[in-house]
């Protein structure tokens, strides 16, 4: 990066989450939702979790049970320089 440093970005703070699936369902199906509602994803069981930052899939990984928390373990991290292509992309 033309000998410039990047440190300063290690504190910006950035949105993370993990991904199970999604679905599409109207309004009105949505408004029906009770507690013991199911809301079918349009993932099967045992298929990767996406892992997400800002809304960019940087990387894939399967659910796990730590201490009674649920955690995340990584099977697949997208490349630094992939990453950054299609940040650039977007």
């Amino acid at each position: 990066m033309n000998g410039r440093s990047i440190d300063f970005l290690y504190d910006v703070k950035l949105e993370v989450s993990v991904v199970l699936g999604n679905t599409r369902m109207l309004i009105r199906d949505l408004l029906n939702l009770d507690v013991n509602s199911i809301i079918e994803l349009n993932k099967l069981a045992g298929e990767s979790l996406d892992v997400v930052v800002n809304d960019k899939v940087i990387a894939r990984g399967e659910a796990v049970v730590i201490n009674d928390k649920f955690g995340v373990r990584l099977t697949e991290v997208i490349s630094p320089t992939e990453r950054a292509l299609r940040l650039r992309d977007h």
